[in-house]
């Protein structure tokens, strides 16, 4: 029997609170905490579908691309909930996001909880009390083509990783992915370094004065333009190999020092020649989408995309601004209206323009349906009266989003610009500088706001920057001060920061921005990209991975085609196209496209090491290897060796930190002429006559001890007695000793490769000390050095020491008194790398430290992990007191199933039981899930948990 109250599942658990609230009595509101469903792995299917048309992607590409979905471990629990709930529901309201993503999550929960009383959709994209009572009042029906739309990128994604990665595996390196954003990305700051290396310098000077109508007046900077009427040349008329491309004049150092000394020999003759004024109007950014948001506060604020994506949806969950996810620039009338008179309030009447600004997108998709991102409500809460509750990045981010805002329905700012030109003679020609400086009569948004401005090229052309110039007229005398000649070289072009690679995709149309915080973060997670300050780096692993799908998976890689691929995902969400006929294109091919499916079943031979390398010169090649990039040197001159091959190539390891287009031939030969370290013979240990070498290995160096090689028995011709040369063959052991392991031990931060001595190595060997023996116990107490620093051991019990010195030094007593402390007493303040004041919900103080699994923050009761994209460096007390927030949020992680213990096998019976029939195709197909029949899926446990391995990235 339906109960009486109607069950809403949202998909936050941050929402429900505030949600229910505002719905009362009658409302029952649980979250579906995100998805509860995805594709299942492969390796977990059923066995009897293993095999099957489902067996390699956990799609039946030969039956429509049916998706087989599972409902994971973890989510279990909560689909049970939901379950119980919605027995005593008369109605259920699916109140998941209205985007596409959250438009499947609604559709997942009506295919697992199977309703039997009304289901409607209902979607808000703020949450306030209106919002959400007009949303109660104004449901409608799932949207299929939205959830076709959604269904079809998984199952893309999926196909696509799933046959790509695979070749990156076998060809460039282990737990490497390919991904439809995420190559294209990478690719795109591949390109960029690329270009970097190939760039050439040109020099180039120029002349900068301080010109003024007398000694007393304010001075202003004009730049040398023109010689004689032709346009002095400037970064911008240099290409990238370093060649002129304009008709403009280069000046050499030697012609600008003679021109400067002109000009500033007393008596020379200066005049206004020309002075010109224009109108200057400016309007206001339009306020912010998702990919507007991303970039501006990583230019403002220095958010990674991650960030601030998590930022924001903090802040929605929690009522303060409208849905994050939209590609729409425009504002609903109220919104208008808001920003109206929060502009008029707090600038004046006259800041606002007669008639609301209204602004469109270019995107006609269906993330179009949302406001631009906003404050919420009918008025908007100005940043002063949140401090109290808004604190940190929080605050930061509602800042910034309702400047823009309100900001965005100002008038103009307004003003004149004026330019003036002056003449001069020099050295016999004649010399033109300007200056330009634009002055502000009414401000309009600026009072407000200012949008930030990503790096330019060639910053040295705009010397002259804007001036405050005073009133002048053609015809007047100037004097010239502190004429200046300088030197400059054009730039390459600039790397990509997270705010130029999010409007480059936005631009070429890849992907989707409100995915573009995970492409990110994909990306550096994987190891292509390092952010160095705001650069993106790439790695050399990632001039591999590119290189080998530009030559073997071109299509797939190429950015039109993968914009393409974006707007067919638009066109079937908006019910212009068929699923099933699109991804069939896709893998098998038709209309233009040759297919996944035949491009991987013709690869033919990759020549993995010529994928893995980058020719430098005739004997210099980079190789990415198994652990690294190094230098390959070949010597033609070398000798051969004794079987007559040719010398075997010298390596030179490649620095970490050495960015990919600083690594130029100039730079190779440097690390090939840098003395040799590794290797180095320090002496022979006087107690077994082996030798102690010092190496720098790839984890740092290290001293070990070499074992002396097994001479062979030399054979003996029986018949004669004599010695033979070739030595005499031993008979097969009957069991294989294990080759001995040489002793190695790190050197400590404190020492130096070149410099180690003997006796240091010998001690560093003899690693671990013995301190001495518990009095109590009899146990043996050791120090010892490991992996996360100096530490003593007495059994399975352990304590840090402060510093490595202390491994020779620290005597028993004070061995004891440690171990007398607590087990986390003795740890120094110089333990964690930052400390800060006590969390609000605590009460205790953080800290940051660095653990086993990377740098993480801790109140002591809760840790929360830092994002590979973020550094140690930018996260202050507010960031870390946000991630201790979102760590709480999200509950603790669920435990981790053992797998289960093996049992006997079980004695067969003395009688043969008839055989079990197999499932019939028919019947396995019943169990997957169809996106358009809407069958139920699976639940099935999944096997025990074998090793892992690498995972596609999709």
């Amino acid at each position: 029997m339906p109960g009486t109250k109607t069950l809403v599942i949202v998909e936050s658990p941050t929402k429900m609170k505030s949600i229910a609230g505002y719905l009362g009595d009658g409302y029952e509101v649980l979250s579906s905490v995100g998805h509860i469903r995805d594709l299942a792995e492969p390796k977990n299917l059923p066995a009897e579908l293993k095999k099957g048309a489902f067996g390699k992607f956990a799609v039946d590409v030969e039956n429509d691309f049916e998706p087989y979905y599972v409902v994971s471990d973890n989510k279990k629990k909560t689909v049970a909930e939901l379950k119980r709930a919605l027995k005593n529901a008369d109605e259920l309201l699916l109140a998941t996001d209205e985007d596409r993503e959250g438009e499947a999550i609604a559709w997942h929960l009506l295919q697992v909880l199977q309703p039997k009383v009304p289901v409607k959709r209902m979607v808000f994209h703020e949450i306030t009390k209106d919002a959400i009572l007009a949303a109660k009042d104004n449901t409608r029906d799932l949207d299929v083509a939205l959830v076709d739309a959604q269904e079809t990128r998984r199952i893309l994604d999926r196909i696509y990783g799933y046959e790509i990665s695979p070749v990156l595996w076998r060809k460039v390196g282990p737990s490497l992915s390919a991904g439809r954003v995420q190559s294209a990305a990478t690719r795109l700051i591949v390109e960029r370094e690329r270009e970097r290396l190939a760039f050439t310098a040109a020099e180039y000077w120029g002349l900068t004065a301080q010109a003024a109508p007398d000694a007393d007046s304010t001075h202003f900077e004009a730049r040398l333009v023109r010689l004689d009427g032709e346009r002095v040349a400037t970064g911008r008329d240099f290409d990238d190999t370093g060649k002129l491309t304009s008709k403009a004049v280069p000046l050499d150092e030697q012609s600008a020092q003679t021109i400067a000394a002109a000009l500033a020999a007393p008596g020379a003759s200066v005049v206004v020649s020309k002075v010109e004024s224009k109108p200057y109007s400016r309007r206001p950014a339009a306020p912010f989408t998702t990919s507007t948001l991303q970039q501006e506060a990583a230019r403002k604020l220095r958010f990674s995309a991650r960030q601030t994506m998590s930022v924001a949806q903090s802040l929605y969950e929690n009522g303060y601004i409208t849905y994050m996810r939209t590609d729409s620039p425009s504002l609903s009338s109220q919104a208008i209206k808001a920003a109206r008179d929060q502009a008029t309030a707090l600038y004046g009447a006259e800041t606002i323009p007669d008639k609301p600004r209204l602004y469109a997108g270019k995107n006609k998709s269906a993330q179009e349906a949302h406001e631009a991102i906003r404050p919420s409500g009918d008025t908007f809460r100005t940043p002063s009266s949140l401090s109290g509750s808004l604190r940190g990045q929080d605050f930061k981010l509602y800042e910034l989003i309702w400047k823009r805002t309100v900001a965005s329905q100002m008038a103009d700012a307004k003003g004149s610009t004026a330019t003036v030109t002056i003449e001069a003679d020099a050295a016999g020609k004649r010399a033109e500088l300007t200056a330009s400086g634009t002055v502000i009569t009414f401000r309009g948004f600026l009072h407000a706001y200012e949008e930030g401005q990503d790096e330019e090229r060639n910053a040295a052309d705009n010397a002259a920057r804007e001036a405050k110039l005073p009133p002048l007229t053609e015809g007047q005398s100037l004097i010239l001060t502190d004429v200046d000649a300088k030197g400059h070289e054009t730039s390459p072009p600039p790397r990509y920061t997270e705010a130029s690679l999010v409007k480059t995709l936005e631009e070429l149309g890849i992907g989707r921005p409100s995915t573009y915080a995970q492409t990110i973060a994909t990306i550096t997670d994987r190891g292509y990209v390092t952010a160095r300050g705001q650069a993106l780096i790439p790695s050399w692993i990632a001039f591999s991975v590119v290189r080998l799908l530009e030559e073997h998976f071109n299509d797939l890689v190429q950015y039109d085609f993968t914009a393409e691929m974006e707007l067919d995902l638009d066109r079937i969400a908006g019910g212009e196209q068929d699923r099933t006929a699109w991804l069939k294109s896709f893998y098998y091919g038709g209309d233009d496209h040759r297919g996944l499916r035949t491009v991987v079943d013709n690869l033919g031979e990759i020549d993995a090491r010529e994928i893995n390398s980058l020719r430098l010169s005739d004997t210099v090649t980079i190789r990415i290897g198994k652990y690294g990039p190094y230098l390959e040197v070949t010597d033609a001159t070398a000798p051969a060796q004794a079987d007559g091959e040719p010398a075997v190539p010298r390596r030179i390891n490649i620095p970490e930190d050495l960015a990919p287009d600083e690594l130029t031939l100039a730079k190779a030969q440097e690390l090939i002429d840098a003395p040799v370290l590794t290797d180095r013979v320090i002496g022979v240990n006087p107690e077994n006559g082996k030798e102690i070498v010092a190496k720098d290995g790839r984890f740092g160096p290290y001293v070990t001890e070499l074992e002396p090689e097994v001479a062979e028995e030399p054979a003996v011709d029986l018949a004669t007695g004599e010695v033979t040369d070739a030595p005499k063959k031993k008979a097969p052991a009957k069991k294989k000793a294990a080759a001995v392991k040489p002793r190695t031990a790190s050197l400590f931060k404190s020492m130096s490769l070149d410099s180690i001595d003997l006796d240091t190595a010998l001690k560093l060997l003899s690693l671990p000390r013995v301190v001495g023996a518990d009095p109590e116990s009899g146990e043996e107490i050791t120090a010892q050095n490991g992996r996360f620093g100096p530490y003593l051991k007495k059994g399975t019990d352990s304590r840090s020491l402060e510093n490595e010195d202390q491994i020779f030094e620290i005597e028993l007593p004070g061995a004891l008194e440690i171990f007398a402390q607590p087990k986390y007493g003795n740890r120094r303040a110089s333990s964690a790398l930052k400390e800060f004041e006590a969390d609000p919900v605590s009460g205790k103080p953080i800290k940051l430290k660095d653990g086993r699994f990377g740098p993480y923050v801790t109140d002591g009761v809760t840790n929360a992990t830092i994002p590979k994209a973020e550094s140690v460096e930018e996260v202050d007390f507010d960031r870390a007191v946000q991630l201790l927030a979102d760590k709480r949020a999200k509950g603790p992680a669920a435990p981790r199933k053992k797998a289960p213990a093996k049992k006997a096998p079980a004695k067969k019976a003395a009688v043969k039981k008839p055989a079990a029939k197999k499932p019939t195709a028919a019947a396995a197909k019943k169990t997957a899930a169809s996106a358009k029949t809407g069958v139920s899926t699976a639940t099935a446990k999944k096997p025990a948990a074998k090793k892992p391995v690498a995972k596609p990235a999709e």
